[in-house]
């Protein structure tokens, strides 16, 4: 039986999980280069990680969602599992890697006004001021990564489009997991989007063909761990946390993938980067921070 201590602590562990394994994600797509289309990729991922999952639901006890569960589930199976995988794929392909960056994470502050809006989660200025510091952060990055040269009108709206996509999704997953469980909802979502990208099916088969091992290597790493365990993990996380407060961790992405492609890729971040990771991690500690509640006195009748 978990402690009270541990169970504090299992959802900081599940972003720290997923964290890592989004931002490694760069690093794989990196390699694939033009190795492997948009659709192509993205339907190979989702299909690896729709069948990892299913193998572990077989041995779970599982529930199969209410008529009510299937709107949310089918949104986000759509919008963030399809459209956002196929929008970002596209839109890297089509400006540098700082600016997508940077586009990308217009996203937690979509996430902080949706969640009040539709969640009535209660906003503070701390959760704010780590928000714009984080943003601030991603921004030093993108200036530090971007080469200046390339400035894609459509990639740019599918950037936008994708962090929109993230954004509406996450805010409409939060409701499922009170019903399901993370893995639950991954899969089905994970599903949906995999039905989404079929068409590409035959652009993915002739790839798999002319593909290296070591480049099918990468499509199942995508699929299993940026994919089938981080999605999971978010959703654990999700569960148990304000929905704007998860996102804003997403702002240590960029520092982390600068990280592992200095460590992996032997590529010496710009000292602007290495500041910005620094300012995105400030960021993220002050929108965490939780306002002290005014004691209550109690006076002697």
């Amino acid at each position: 039986m978990t402690s009270p201590a541990t169970h504090r602590w299992l959802p900081v562990a599940a972003i720290g999980i997923t964290l890592v394994f989004w931002a490694s994600a760069f690093v794989a797509i990196r390699d694939l280069g033009e190795e492997v289309t948009p659709g192509a990729l993205s339907l190979g991922r989702l299909l690896v990680a729709s069948l990892a999952l299913g193998v572990f639901l077989l041995f779970r006890p599982r529930r199969w969602p209410s008529r009510a569960d299937w709107p949310g589930l089918l949104v986000c199976g759509v919008l963030w599992f399809g459209v956002y995988n196929l929008a970002l794929n596209e839109g890297e392909r089509r400006i540098d890697a700082g600016t997508a960056a940077m586009l990308i994470q217009v996203a937690p502050l979509l996430i902080a006004i949706l969640a009040v809006w539709f969640l009535r989660e209660r906003p503070t200025w701390y959760l704010g001021a780590g928000l714009m510091l984080g943003f601030g952060g991603v921004l030093l990055i993108s200036f530090s990564t971007s080469g200046g040269d390339e400035r894609d009108v459509l990639g740019v709206v599918l950037c936008l489009l994708a962090a929109a996509a993230y954004s509406v999704s996450m805010v409409l997953q939060k409701p499922l997991l009170g019903r399901l469980s993370a893995l639950e909802v991954t899969w089905f979502a994970c599903t949906i989007g995999a039905v989404v990208c079929l068409p590409v099916a035959g652009d993915l088969v002739r790839t798999v063909q002319e593909l290296p091992l070591s480049s099918v290597g990468w499509i199942v790493y995508l699929g299993i761990f940026p994919t089938a365990i981080a999605f999971t993990t978010f959703a654990y996380a999700l569960a148990r946390m304000d929905a704007s407060r998860l996102g804003v961790t997403t702002y240590l992405v960029p520092p982390i993938t600068i990280g592992l492609s200095w460590a992996l890729l032997d590529e010496v971040p710009p000292l602007l980067a290495i500041v910005g990771g620094a300012v995105s991690l400030v960021g993220v500690a002050v929108a965490r921070i939780r306002p002290r509640r005014p004691a209550v006195v109690l006076q002697d009748a």
